[in-house]
């Protein structure tokens, strides 16, 4: 990873936002945002990508790993893979513009 600038690591560690009836409803009530985030991120490495890429400031951050599901495809069961959700709190006042 040493060919990479700052930015683009931050933007390899916050892999999108995740837009569900809940997480619009944290952003309105708790000032909370939902991110879908690479496995190996820690909450360091994910306040501060949030704090640069956004410009805010990050109070809280909670992560959880999300595990993967049993799924059937055409009669064979399969599992899809888990992944990692960051849960950034950010200051009163602040927010962060999703498109």
């Amino acid at each position: 990873m040493a060919d990479r600038t700052p930015k683009e690591e931050h933007y390899a560690l916050i892999q999108k936002p995740i837009m569900t009836e809940k997480s619009t409803k944290l952003q309105y009530l708790r000032n909370q945002y939902t991110f879908r985030v690479a496995p190996h991120a820690n909450k360091r490495e994910i306040k501060k990508a949030v704090e640069d890429l956004f410009e805010v400031h990050v109070e809280d951050v909670n992560v959880v790993n999300v595990p993967g599901k049993i799924k059937r495809i055409l009669g064979r069961p399969g599992r899809t893979s888990g992944w990692r959700k960051a849960l950034v709190k950010i200051r009163e006042g602040e927010s962060i513009e999703i498109v």
